[in-house]
């Protein structure tokens, strides 16, 4: 096996290696907090979806180490070979399971295409085998194409207004100036395709094989993740291709609670989320500028979270057992509340009026945007020396 020094290598809103050393650093911190956060048990069995990175992960260290949950994870990952190294969803799993072993928590990973009806049965054969009927289903994909397991149509999403074309402005992520971002429609085409990959369909599909299999233990609770933001961006977001996409989200949660989960006395929930620093987040234009006011208002106002505190605290304030979810008129639980907070909103609006090229690092907290994005992938940790080789080769187990 090859030891190697790691270098970030970024484009844009994408980065192309990761640092094991890193991404194990970053997965102890939120193992850290979850711990301090949570009652330690209460959870029997849980599966989450999409489990490797953002909320997925933070989720299912929340669930394990806050709660005391036996987990399944799924998730379609990379691991390193040689001298090349390996995404880092990979290694966040395989700190997670390296301190999962050291400290006798149960959980496993498959390592494969969550949309395949071949995923759906390997996760199914292993709850059989090792786990039994689940308390809670987290759903957390993310991904920009899905290929319908049932035609074997593969659709891509886009990130595109519905109606007029949308006008704004937007970091240059690599020149690290403002840019007018112009985006024409969505036509009728690319937003269907949007809500194949980005909607409920495969959530649904999950929950009725999971059902099927007789694998739902009576009043288990699934939860999706979804996000509405501000004013800001609801051209690009909420009444774009995505906003769409999420709209059926919240469908699907509707049928899954009047189907198949009335029967266990279950139920599926839609949880409403901060904006935060991912790559997903970095790759929808506005957004990154948003969040760079946004995170230096909120700090300046105390009330900033990052993506494990949120997860802590949609458990403990929501989906805990004996927990009642506070829910919206419209049926979601809503842990983006603080920062919709009013006089967040205000400050942050007041901020996208004044920033230009030449005040954004002084008025915005793109500094710790753009550090954020790089400890996604394990870089700029505090503590590695990243000029030391380190093993590019580990293993989910």
């Amino acid at each position: 096996m090859a030891k190697v020094v790691i270098n970030p290598r970024i484009r844009g809103f994408i980065c192309l290696t990761s640092h094991p050393t890193g991404c194990a650093a970053n997965v102890r911190r939120q193992i850290d907090l979850a711990t301090k956060g949570g009652p330690g048990k209460g959870i029997g069995n849980a599966l989450v979806i999409g489990s490797s990175q953002g909320y997925g992960l933070a989720s299912l260290i929340t669930l394990a180490w806050g709660h005391g949950a036996k987990v399944l994870g799924a998730c379609f990952e990379r691991p390193g070979t040689g001298e090349k190294a390996g995404s880092s969803g990979f290694y966040n799993l395989a700190e997670v399971h390296r301190l999962a072993k050291e400290q006798g928590k149960t959980i496993e990973t498959i390592n494969g295409d969550a949309f395949a009806q071949a995923g759906k049965d390997a996760v199914i054969a292993a709850l059989k085998a090792r786990f039994g009927k689940l308390d809670c289903i987290v759903y957390s994909v993310a991904t920009p194409k899905r290929t319908d397991p049932t035609t074997g149509t593969t659709y891509s999403s886009v990130l595109k207004p519905i109606g007029p074309a949308y006008e704004s402005k937007t970091i240059d992520l690599d020149a690290d100036v403002l840019k007018p971002v112009n985006i024409a429609p969505a036509i009728d085409a690319e937003i269907d395709a949007t809500v194949k990959v980005m909607g409920g369909e495969d959530w649904q599909m999950w929950i009725e094989a999971l059902a099927a299999a007789d694998l739902l233990a009576p009043g288990c609770r699934t939860v999706a993740y979804s996000y509405i933001g501000p004013a800001l961006t609801t051209p690009i977001y909420t009444n774009g291709t995505i906003g769409r996409a999420k709209a059926h989200v919240e469908t699907t949660a509707k049928a899954l609670n009047a189907g198949v989960l009335k029967k266990l006395g279950g139920a599926a929930y839609v949880s409403v989320n901060k904006a935060l620093v991912t790559q997903a987040s970095s790759a929808i234009p506005v957004v990154p500028l948003y969040i760079s006011l946004l995170y230096k208002v909120m700090k300046d106002k105390q009330c900033h979270e990052g993506t494990i505190e949120q997860m802590v605290r949609l458990w403990a304030d929501h989906l805990a057992p004996g927990k009642t979810p506070k829910l919206d008129d419209a049926g979601r639980i809503r842990v983006d509340d603080w920062e919709m907070r009013a006089d967040v909103q205000a400050a942050t609006a007041a901020l996208w009026e004044q920033v230009t090229s030449e005040n954004l690092m002084a008025i915005s907290d793109y500094a710790s945007f753009k550090r954020e994005f790089r400890q996604l992938f394990g870089f700029e940790v505090d503590g590695v020396n990243y000029a030391e080789p380190v093993e590019t080769e580990a293993t989910l187990g």
